[in-house]
């Protein structure tokens, strides 16, 4: 994630005429009616259509874990970890946490260990290295981050992915975990083979020392941005040095038996992935660049590479328009690749939209309310249905800071967060929110394998001021996910009509995230006459025959 200070984006906008000629409102308000509608629309799915296969739904240990996994009582961490890992419900039947599928770990690179010469003036932005030279490793380092991927596994977690801001301070060519040359990339002069030494190694003992077995290895993060900052760890990297390295690495993690694959991407935002952009020629482009049928720089032909290109959610959510045509061309340009999938790998709140949209119009200001998480599902569920993705992944799973971009808070009992060193970082009170549990109607009940279906009549791409609806199927055991999220002030009424099999008894079970309410079970549904409420995420379980 880049943090920018006093980013402003305008709130002017003006409505884009798609070419099914459909108007996207630029304001949620804008068309948002109080009260509920009368009218009982159709909700038609097709078992039939199969869409995109899911993966996963993730968050990463980004930067509050260590501390907090090392330091904290363990009642309070293993409650963290069932907010975020359980799929366990209570006696009620009301799910414990949002069991997600994907742990992003984040590969430290010694910033800590630096202390005040990192020049990273947060030291909870700074990550412990595993080694100092390459030679020695202290797998007691990075002690909290491991203890929550162990805790994430115990609740029957299915995917760990590690990721790096930056190289190992040792092999950096500054000696720090952050750039100073623009478009430079990190790196001392021949030392990718020493990189991939470490990125092996570092997963082997993993392995060998605690038991935790990395699924994924993500070597690059937004290679975009300069990183040149006092800020966090990070260094611009060309899509040639991400090939390069890649090509370095794929042999070094097969030699040591690693099962691991290898996920390129990472773009600061999704014109990366599609378009050549302005002053960031070498680093743009990255589908055809990494997958394209006729590029010389194809990594599709190591067998370690996964067939996927991520991209992160962030700055092109507003206006709505950018939102989906982004994600249009996102889907147009991967879809062009046969066998390519789309990952949306992190998001969290950076832009300005305005106070309609967010309580205090932006980031700033911690929101455990329902509008934030609106204001996310519907970044969620765009993704999904307009842009295709088949993984999504939130940033930062917990935060101790005044600022929305926390599923699991934390503070001292008398705020709503802060920054100084000391704050949480042995003890303090946790606070789960509305956007935890909105990500959750999707992550608790989509689950890796299961397979988006067609809802034919709903066009997502036009609904993000309304209701937008996806739905996902798992064949072997006939469960149909239904996921709602409605953004707006009035209720909805829907009768379903389900092709390519039949509902059993006619019934759906909902789980409402609200103002009010949870990810809270309700009782069974008649699918013939079932409401949306309004400003809700609602996810309608049932099964088929």
């Amino acid at each position: 994630m880049k943090i920018i200070i006093n980013n402003k984006v305008s709130l002017l906008c003006a409505g884009l005429l798609f070419a099914n000629s459909f108007m996207v409102s630029c304001d949620s308000e804008n068309n948002a009616n109080s009260g509920a509608e009368n009218s009982i629309a159709e909700l038609s799915i097709s078992l039939d259509t199969n869409l995109q296969t899911m993966e996963n739904f993730g968050a990463s240990d980004a930067w509050q874990s260590n501390f907090i996994g090392k330091n904290w009582p363990l009642d309070k961490k293993n409650k963290i970890a069932d907010l975020l890992f359980s799929k366990e419900v209570d006696a009620d039947g009301n799910p414990k946490g949002i069991g997600l599928s994907l742990w992003r770990f984040n590969l430290g690179a010694g910033s800590t260990e630096q202390g005040d010469a990192s020049d990273i003036t947060d030291e909870w932005r700074r990550t412990e290295c595993f080694t100092t030279d390459g030679v020695t490793y202290n797998m007691n380092k990075q002690a909290g981050q491991v203890w929550f991927m162990k805790a994430a596994k115990e609740r029957g977690l299915e995917k760990l992915l590690a990721f790096t801001n930056s190289a190992p301070v040792y092999l950096t060519q500054n000696g720090k975990a952050h750039a100073s040359i623009k478009e430079f990339y990190n790196l001392k002069e021949g030392k990718m083979p020493e990189l991939a030494d470490f990125w092996a190694t570092s997963l082997e003992k993993l392995k060998t020392e605690h038991g935790i077995t990395i699924d994924y290895v993500s070597p690059f993060n937004e290679p975009q941005y300069e990183w040149d900052g006092s800020g966090q760890e990070g260094s611009p990297a060309t899509n040639a040095n991400i090939y390069s390295f890649v090509n370095i690495l794929s042999p070094k993690l097969q030699s040591k038996g690693l099962e691991a694959k290898i996920v390129v991407g990472e773009g600061g935002s999704y014109e990366s992935l599609y378009k050549t952009i302005s002053g960031k020629e070498s680093r743009s482009n990255q589908i055809d660049y990494f997958f394209g049928v006729n590029s010389a720089k194809n990594i599709a032909g190591l067998s370690n590479v996964k067939k996927t290109i991520s991209a992160h959610s962030y700055w092109q959510v507003w206006p709505l328009t950018e939102l989906v045509n982004s994600r249009q061309s996102a889907a147009v340009r991967t879809q062009s690749v046969a066998g390519l999938s789309l990952w949306s790998s992190e998001y969290s709140i950076l832009e300005s939209p305005g106070t309609a949209e967010l309580p205090g119009g932006a980031g700033p200001g911690r929101d455990l309310g329902i509008q934030t998480a609106l204001w996310t599902a519907r970044i969620i569920s765009t993704d999904i249905a307009v842009g295709g993705v088949s993984s999504w992944q939130w940033w930062t799973a917990i935060s101790r800071g005044d600022y929305k971009d926390g599923l699991v808070h934390v503070d001292d009992g008398s705020g709503n967060g802060a920054g100084n060193a000391d704050y949480c970082k042995n003890d303090g009170y946790i606070r789960d929110s509305k956007t935890l549990w909105a990500l959750g109607n999707f992550s608790f009940f989509v689950k890796p394998g299961m397979v988006r279906v067609q809802t034919p009549g709903i066009d997502n791409a036009t609904s993000v001021n309304g209701v937008m609806v996806t739905a996902y199927k798992d064949a072997a055991t006939k469960k149909l996910v239904v996921v709602a999220v409605n953004v707006s002030k009035s209720a909805k009424s829907y009768k379903l009509n389900l092709s390519g099999g039949t509902l059993t008894d006619n019934k759906f079970t909902p789980y409402t995230t609200s103002e009010t309410l949870s990810l809270k079970k309700g009782a069974t549904v008649d699918a013939t006459n079932f409401e949306i409420p309004a400003r809700s995420i609602v996810t309608y379980v049932g099964s088929y025959k």
